[in-house]
C-alpha cells in the first residue's frame, strides 16, 4: 500500500513539472501586439461609374411636309448657319401651279358670292313686303349660304396652298452647325405618313450633354449637381468635367438589366468632344474634404482582458462620454487603453468618417496580436524534461 502510493505521488508531481514547464515555454514564445492607427484628415469621396453617349444640348432634324424633288442644295456637313437662313429649295413648279389654280378657284368662288349676296338682297326685300313667295325666297337663302361657304372653303384652300409654296423654301429653324445631310440635289421625298429628315442642326457645339445610363443599384446615390468626371476614347490623356443636370425617372429594361437616363452637362469650349463619342463617366456622390477619419476595423475592435492584462496594459472606460451615445474606439494612452464614444459620418472604403468624440493625431487600436517567438536559443523541437536527450548531450 505504501509503495502505490509513493507511485502516485510521483506520477502527481511528473504530470505538475510537466504543466509547469509548457506553460512556462508557452508564455516565452508569445507577445502582445497592438495595431494602432492614428486618426488623420483626408478626402473622403464615394463614386458611381457608368457609361454614356456624348450629344449636342439642342439637336434639330429639318424636314419638309410637302413632296417634291430636291431643287437646291446651299449648305453641307460642319457648315455653320444662322436662324432663318436659306439652307434648301424643292421644286416649286407643281406648287406654283396649285397656287394659280387655287387663286382662280378663289376668284371665281368670290364672284357666286357677290352675286348671290345681291340677290338675296333684293329677294329679301320684296319677301319683306310679300310680293315673292316663301318657296322663292328660301331658294335664295339657300344658294346665298351655298356660295358663302364655298367662297370661305376656297379661302382656306388658298391658305394650305400659300403655305405648301412657303415649305418649298426651307430654312435653319436654329442658329448653329450641320451634323447631318440625308438628302442630295434632284432626290425626290416623300411627305406621305413622316416628314423626312434632310437635316440635322446642332445648335452649340460648345454646350455638350452626356446622357448617361447608371444602374438600378447605384440610382439612389446620384442626384442633381454632383460633380461628374468623364474620358472618351479619342483623347484618352483627356479628363473633362461636368455635373449632374437631370436624373431622368423612366427606366429603362434591356437584357433583364434595368438602367436610369442621367443628363450631365459638359462644357466643349476647345470643341473637342464631338457628337456620337462614348464617355467613361465617374459620378462623385459623396465628396468630404479634410474629414477626420479612422480606419473602419477600429469601429469593431473589441479588447482582450486577459492578453492585455499579460502584456502590461490595463483597460479604461472614459466616464466623460455618454456611454450609449455614438460608436466605441478604443484610444491607446500609453500603457492603457480607453474606451472613447464617437458619431460616425461617412463611410468610404476601409476608412469612415469621425464628426465628434476624437481628436486628430489620437492612436486608436485597430486590432490585437499574439506573436510567436522562441524563449531561448533552444532547438526548435521541444523536448521533456523528463525525457533522456540524444546521445552526447
Amino acid at each position: 500500500m505504501k509503495k502505490m502510493y509513493v507511485i502516485v505521488c510521483a506520477v502527481v508531481v511528473l504530470a505538475a513539472g510537466t504543466g509547469v514547464w509548457l506553460w512556462s515555454r508557452h508564455a516565452g514564445r508569445e507577445k502582445v501586439t497592438l495595431e494602432t492607427a492614428a486618426a488623420t484628415r483626408i478626402t473622403i469621396s464615394n463614386s458611381v461609374t457608368a457609361t454614356g453617349t456624348v450629344e449636342p444640348v439642342t439637336e434639330v432634324e429639318v424636314g419638309t411636309q410637302v413632296s417634291g424633288i430636291i431643287d437646291k442644295l446651299y449648305v453641307d456637313y460642319n457648315d455653320v448657319v444662322e436662324a432663318g437662313q436659306l439652307i434648301a429649295e424643292m421644286d416649286k413648279v407643281t406648287l406654283q401651279a396649285e397656287l394659280e389654280s387655287a387663286e382662280a378657284q378663289l376668284a371665281s368662288c368670290k364672284t357666286e358670292y357677290e352675286y348671290q349676296q345681291k340677290s338675296y338682297a333684293r329677294t329679301k326685300a320684296l319677301y319683306d313686303k310679300q310680293l315673292v313667295s316663301d318657296a322663292e325666297y328660301d331658294e335664295s337663302l339657300y344658294l346665298y349660304e351655298k356660295a358663302r361657304n364655298a367662297y370661305a372653303e376656297s379661302r382656306a384652300a388658298m391658305v394650305k396652298v400659300k403655305r405648301n409654296l412657303g415649305y418649298a423654301t426651307i430654312t435653319s429653324p436654329i442658329s448653329g452647325v450641320v451634323i447631318s445631310r440625308a438628302v442630295e440635289e434632284g432626290q425626290t421625298v416623300a411627305a406621305g405618313f413622316e416628314t423626312p429628315t434632310l437635316f440635322t442642326i446642332a445648335k452649340d457645339l460648345t454646350e455638350m450633354q452626356v446622357i448617361a445610363d447608371v444602374d438600378e443599384a447605384d440610382i439612389g446615390q446620384v442626384a442633381t449637381g454632383q460633380r461628374v468626371q468623364f474620358s472618351v476614347d479619342a483623347y484618352p490623356d483627356d479628363v473633362f468635367e461636368g455635373s449632374v443636370r437631370q436624373v431622368r425617372l423612366e427606366a429603362t429594361t434591356e437584357s433583364n438589366v434595368v438602367t436610369y437616363e442621367v443628363v450631365i452637362d459638359a462644357p466643349n469650349p476647345d470643341l473637342k468632344l464631338k457628337p456620337g463619342l462614348t464617355a467613361i463617366i465617374t459620378i462623385f456622390t459623396l465628396e468630404r474634404p479634410d474629414a477626420l477619419s479612422v480606419p473602419t476595423r477600429a469601429l469593431r475592435f473589441v479588447p482582450h482582458a486577459e492578453l492585455l492584462e499579460a502584456a502590461g496594459i490595463t483597460l479604461l472606460a472614459d466616464g466623460g462620454t455618454d456611454s450609449t451615445a455614438g460608436r466605441e474606439v478604443w484610444v491607446k494612452q500609453g500603457t492603457q487603453l480607453v474606451s472613447r464614444r464617437v458619431q460616425t459620418g461617412a463611410v468610404s472604403g476601409d476608412r469612415t468618417e469621425v464628426l465628434s468624440g476624437l481628436a486628430e493625431g489620437e492612436e486608436v487600436v485597430c486590432g490585437l496580436t499574439a506573436a510567436a517567438e522562441p524563449a531561448d536559443a533552444a532547438p526548435a523541437i521541444e523536448r521533456s524534461p523528463f525525457m533522456p536527450g540524444p546521445p552526447g548531450r
